[in-house]
């Protein structure tokens, strides 16, 4: 069965040919067993998907890690408490469970600062904007090569799952709430870690703490995205640019923005119960 996603977008088991050459670059690259969306998408204009990745792939071998990694530490995080041992266990939610959710978590935080400067660079470099200067740092992790289960459809998760999902998606957003973060989608294998993330982040949605989180990304997005735009080379743009441009354009200001600073929340509650 053809899987529903939020945007038009080609499947990496339907990929063939030039896309399906292009996503296993993107994989190895990024050190990543998926593809994101963003690129799924991109794959359904004419020439936009090869276009942006020959424009953005030396970011991603050069400075963008190391911009991602400033993000990264600059990202202002609430003060959220733990997850302990005992509420893991008592959702019942194994050793193994536990390991599998921080290798998602680990995964989507490494790449989702990545996409986002590199995406950011992409678009300011055709839309320049006055911001801040920043800098990159010298050091930052390299590609994790976590291999993740396979991305879930929506439509083979319970109803329940999927409410859940989309009551998540909607944390922190403003404006686009379409688009749902493969984040939330990959959790869904344990629903009852959704639910101790919900009771988490309730709170925050309610006080405004987490729109707040989201709006500081994106300030982020620009002034890091600025700085590493000087370092963009394009060739030769293909007729789809403006849909390309808009396309990133949308990602960055909402799932990746938000899922950044809310990946990054969530990832430091469980974190906790690393063993030593």
């Amino acid at each position: 069965m053809q899987e529903e996603e939020s945007v038009p977008s080609i499947l990496e088991s339907d990929a063939t040919g030039n896309v399906a050459e292009i996503y296993a670059d993107i994989r190895q690259v990024l050190g990543t067993s998926i593809v994101n969306l963003i690129w799924r998408n991109l794959a359904t204009m004419p020439g936009a998907l090869e276009w942006t990745w020959i424009t953005a792939k030396p970011l991603y071998r050069g400075l963008a890690p190391g911009y991602a990694e400033a993000v990264r530490r600059a990202i202002d995080l609430p003060v959220v408490p733990p997850f302990s041992r005992d509420t893991l266990a008592t959702a019942g939610l194994s050793y193994d469970d536990v390991t599998r959710i921080r290798d998602i978590l680990d995964s989507y935080h490494y790449t989702n600062a990545l996409a986002l400067v590199a995406l950011s660079a992409l678009v300011m470099h055709f839309e320049p904007a006055q911001q801040d200067t920043v800098r990159p740092l010298d050091s930052s992790p390299r590609p994790l090569g976590i291999k993740l289960p396979e991305l879930p459809p929506m439509q083979s998760l319970k109803p329940e799952v999927v409410r859940l999902i989309e009551e998540l998606n909607g944390f922190g957003e403003d404006t686009d709430k379409s688009l749902i973060a493969s984040m939330y989608r990959h959790l869904g294998y344990w629903p009852t870690y959704l639910s101790l993330v919900r009771t988490m982040l309730v709170p925050l949605e309610t006080n405004g703490q987490l729109h707040t989180l989201t709006r500081s990304i994106r300030d982020l997005a620009r002034s890091h995205g600025s700085g590493l735009a000087q370092h963009l080379r394009p060739s030769t743009a293909p007729d789809s640019l403006q849909q390309a441009l808009a396309s990133c354009r949308r990602f960055v200001d909402h799932p990746i923005s938000r899922m950044t600073g809310i990946c990054s929340l969530i990832r430091t509650a469980t974190d906790g119960t690393r063993s030593a």
